[in-house]
């Protein structure tokens, strides 16, 4: 079977045809899943309520609706805007969520880079939504936008800190920057000598693990983090100027984020595509691994929608106190802890 797929010879072309595709899918998908189930259903019926019902089946259809609504509405500038800036920043925004799903692996020959640097490479990738999100702030003209946009880069830098640290314990751990090879270190490792699950990073690296669901909690400007978009200070923070089909992009690109960040977490503590006792180079793994990451992907995201509907909204100086004198040094405590049981065991 695999000597018949590498026969296949495709063009450059055809093969960057297939990997948008492929990408587009992955970051859309995800998306419009979490939407569905825990913006629409989970909130809803944590709340006694039943959500969206009209649009299709159970409400199926509502995302739908909802997206064509947002495409039919009217693309404003503010007159006093920088119109090709206040343009140009959703786009950044959803874009950095492209580049970090070309660093996630989705199958043994299933990926759309393989690279040697691949969590280095999501890590930088992902830092660039900073830029789109302090665009959109200034570019709008409109002071309740720039206070959101300067509260989301201090927010966002004061976050990637500790998310960074977290994922150095697992690279220590794993003796890899390669998204594959931390997968397969998961799959082939033992606990105690007993190989039955393999070794998940989430049972070794679970304070890592905790650190990196908080950082990504703020990442996402989530409740309790979700001071630069408070509607109740900020009227939306950032996006206050945005209509249409721009504001619709920034809303893709918050559940975008979430799935993707949600997979970058699946594959560095649950494992990530792959399965206990399953071999890793089996060809149906390109099929099932995807359906697997995603399961898992669910599984993380519903942790992060779970706070999200559940906790109050944090002061400013809560949570920038959270970040450096709570996160920081826990982070580093477990740096060191792994690095003296790695040299150890």
């Amino acid at each position: 079977m695999r000597s018949l797929v590498l026969a296949i010879e495709l063009a450059w072309w055809q093969q960057t045809v297939l990997r948008t595709i492929g990408v587009l899918a992955a970051v859309l998908l995800p998306a419009g899943t979490l939407v569905y189930v825990f913006l629409f259903k989970m909130m809803s019926f944590m709340q006694s309520r039943l959500g969206p019902m009209e649009a299709g089946p159970y409400g199926s259809m509502q995302l739908l609706a909802e997206v064509g609504k947002w495409i039919q509405k009217e693309d404003i500038i503010p007159w006093r805007a920088d119109r090709k800036l206040f343009a140009m920043a959703p786009y950044i925004v959803v874009m950095t969520v492209f580049l970090t799903y070309v660093g996630v692996p989705f199958g043994p020959d299933a990926w759309f880079a393989d690279l040697d640097v691949g969590i280095f490479y999501i890590l930088a990738v992902s830092s660039i939504s900073v830029l789109g999100i302090l665009i959109a702030g200034w570019s709008s003209a409109n002071k309740y936008s720039l206070l959101g946009g300067l509260r989301a880069a201090g927010q966002l830098i004061a976050y990637e800190l500790p998310m960074v640290l977290a994922v150095v314990g697992v690279v220590i751990q794993a003796e890899t920057l390669n998204l594959q090879g931390i997968v397969a270190a998961q799959h082939e490792g033992a606990i105690f000598g007993w190989d039955g699950i393999g070794n998940p990073f989430i049972l070794t690296q679970f304070v890592g693990f905790l650190i990196f669901l908080v950082a990504l909690q703020a990442e996402l400007t989530q409740t309790p983090f979700d001071m630069p978009v408070a509607e109740s200070e900020l009227v939306s923070g950032y996006m206050t100027e945005y209509s249409g089909m721009r504001f619709l992009l920034f809303f893709i690109a918050e559940f975008a984020s979430a799935g993707a960040f949600a997979a970058v977490a699946a594959t560095l503590f649950l494992g990530g595509w792959a399965l206990p006792g399953v071999d890793l180079d089996a060809d149906y793994m390109n099929v099932l691994g995807p359906i697997v990451l995603l399961a898992k992907i669910m599984l993380v995201a519903f942790l992060v929608f779970w706070v999200r509907f559940t906790y109050p909204r944090f002061r400013e100086d809560q949570l920038q106190q959270l970040a450096w004198k709570v996160l920081i040094p826990l982070s580093l405590v477990n740096i060191l802890a792994t690095m003296a049981l790695k040299v150890a065991y």
